[in-house]
């Protein structure tokens, strides 16, 4: 699958998601979720990508839906198809949440609407000095809770933090981002894809099948009992027990020397 609305490039297990419109600031057409929807599926069985970089062109990462293309389009449009397209951004975030591969944010620049969504729909965010943020529905209107952002963000920055984002619609700066959690690592322009990569590499070489169950737990569990949790644990641990992972592991423990998980679980 060769992207036609975004980049995309891959090497040493690494895929690069690149949005490439600097002169809308990386804003989203309906062409765009449909086929980053879609990508997000793809890459589950794409076995050489084993995590991914979201990132974008120019100054912004993402601006959000465009508004020409899309806001100035929806006014018009038959009740049926704007339920059609807000199902298709919440199918995007979903599908991001269910690769089982660790997907790095590198926010160049504004994120802002859809964009910081998508940020927050990623495992680790690693931004700019610039990298300025904004869940900004209510700013027009809509409900702050768009996309997912009422699920994700408090499980990520907590329930007062998310609900100054989501009510208020106010952009706040990286350090402030980076204060409540919100971002990973914040370094200058210059650094972004280096700090990116050195993570993804680092997520990359990890245990496939260790990597796939972390992220379904933390999508999973929090709405489990104690009791549930620790069943799932228990069984899903001793699952992982019998890849071949756990043995390179241990093997390489003993060997004093780095796991190579990489050779049971593609490039």
């Amino acid at each position: 699958m060769t992207p036609k609305h975004f980049e995309f490039e891959q090497a040493d297990g690494v895929g690069i998601v690149r949005l490439n419109r600097p002169e809308r600031l990386n804003a989203l057409t309906f062409d765009s979720y449909a086929e980053l929807r879609d990508f997000f599926v793809e890459l589950r069985t794409r076995d050489s990508v084993r995590c991914v970089i979201l990132t974008g062109t120019g100054r912004a990462f993402c601006s959000g839906g465009d508004v020409k293309d899309i806001i100035g389009a929806m006014m018009d449009m038959p009740e049926s198809e704007v339920f059609a397209f807000t199902r298709m951004t919440c199918d995007l975030i979903e599908n991001m949440r269910l690769l089982e591969k660790p997907i790095v944010a590198a926010l160049n620049g504004t994120t802002c609407g859809a964009g910081a969504v998508m940020a927050a729909a990623s495992d680790i965010r690693i931004a700019t000095d610039a990298a300025k943020i904004a869940f900004l529905f209510t700013k027009v209107g809509l409900s702050g809770a768009d996309m997912g952002a009422a699920w994700l963000l408090p499980r990520i920055v907590g329930l007062g933090h998310a609900s100054e984002l989501l009510m208020m619609g106010d952009f706040i700066s990286a350090e402030r981002a980076h204060e409540i959690g919100l971002y990973n690592r914040v370094v200058r322009e210059h650094a972004l894809m280096t700090e990116a990569g050195r993570w993804a590499r680092k997520l990359a070489d990890g245990p496939t099948m260790g990597m796939a169950v972390t992220k379904r737990m933390l999508n999973q569990e929090a709405s489990m009992t104690l009791r549930e949790a620790m069943q799932v644990e228990g069984w899903i641990q001793a699952e992982c027990m019998k890849h071949p992972d756990y043995r390179e592991g241990y093997e390489a423990a003993l060997e004093k020397r780095a796991p190579n998980f990489r050779k049971h679980g593609g490039s």
